[in-house]
C-alpha cells in the first residue's frame, strides 16, 4: 500500500492549551496530552517538517484570570509562563512516542529550553525533529494566535493549521446560532472586514502580509491533524 505523502513541506501547527485539558479543568490532563501526541506521531512519519505553538488557558489565561488584581502586563508574562508548561509536557508525550522533539522559548528559560533561534529552529526542522514555539510573542498584549503566525512567517511554512474545538470558521457563533453557516474558503480581507473571531485580527494580518494560508479545522476528530497535513479538504481555508 503506497503511503499518501503530506502535499505541505513545512507545517505550523497551532494548539490551544485547553487541548490538554479535559472538561474545561485546569491544567494537563494525561489523557488527552497522551492522544494528542500519537496523533502527531503520526503526522510525523509522513516526513513533514512539523513546528507547534501552543496556548496555556488551561493553566492561566491573562484577560480572565487577572481579576483586576493583576495588571494586564504581569498576567500576559504568566501566560507566557503557562506556555512554556504545556510546551515541555507535550515534548515529553512525544518522545514517548520516538518522535525527537525540541522547546524553543521567546523567554529566557535556559535550563529548561532553547531560547528561539530562527535558524536553529530551521536546522532542527530539517533534521526531523518537531520544534514547539513557547513563549508566545514574549511581549504582552499579544495572543498566542499571533505567535503562530510570527513563527509560521519566519520558518517560512507553507501553511497554518489551527486545530480548534469546532470544525472550521462559521459566518456567527455555532454554540448561539443553531443556523451558523459554516464557511469553506474566505480571504484574509474579508475574514478581518467580516470581524470574524476564530484569530485575531494582528494574526490574520501577519498571515495575509507573508502570504501564509491558514487551515481551521476540529481536533477533536481523530485522524484530522493528518487529514489536513496531506490536503485534505476539511475545515476552512484563509487565504
Amino acid at each position: 500500500m503506497v503511503k499518501k505523502k503530506p502535499c505541505k513541506r513545512r507545517i505550523l501547527l497551532k494548539l490551544s492549551g485547553e487541548a490538554l485539558s479535559n472538561d474545561g479543568c485546569r491544567g494537563v490532563d494525561p489523557a488527552p496530552l497522551k492522544a494528542i501526541a500519537q496523533e502527531i506521531a503520526q503526522v510525523h512519519k509522513t516526513g513533514c517538517q512539523l513546528a507547534i505553538v501552543i496556548g496555556g488557558g488551561n493553566i492561566w489565561r491573562g484577560l480572565r484570570d487577572g481579576g483586576g488584581v493583576i495588571d494586564r502586563v504581569n498576567s500576559d508574562s504568566m501566560g507566557m509562563l503557562a506556555t512554556v508548561i504545556n510546551a515541555i509536557a507535550l515534548q515529553s508525550a512525544l518522545e514517548e512516542n520516538g518522535v525527537p522533539t525540541r522547546v524553543q522559548t521567546s523567554v529566557n528559560i535556559y535550563q529548561m529550553a532553547e531560547p528561539f533561534v530562527r535558524r536553529r529552529a530551521l536546522r532542527h526542522l530539517e533534521k526531523g525533529r518537531i520544534v514547539i514555539f513557547a513563549g508566545g510573542t514574549g511581549n504582552p498584549y499579544f495572543t498566542t494566535d499571533s505567535a503562530a503566525a510570527l513563527r509560521a512567517s519566519e520558518i517560512n511554512a507553507d501553511v497554518l493549521l489551527k486545530a480548534t474545538q469546532v470544525d472550521g470558521v462559521y459566518d456567527s457563533d455555532p454554540k448561539k446560532n443553531p443556523h451558523a453557516k459554516r464557511i469553506k474558503k474566505i480571504t484574509f480581507k474579508d475574514a478581518i472586514a467580516q470581524h470574524l473571531q476564530f484569530m485575531d485580527t494582528a494574526a490574520l494580518a501577519i498571515c495575509l502580509e507573508n502570504k501564509v494560508p491558514v487551515q481551521v479545522f476540529n481536533l477533536h476528530k481523530k485522524g484530522n491533524i493528518k487529514r489536513a497535513v496531506c490536503g485534505e479538504d476539511i475545515g476552512t481555508l484563509i487565504y
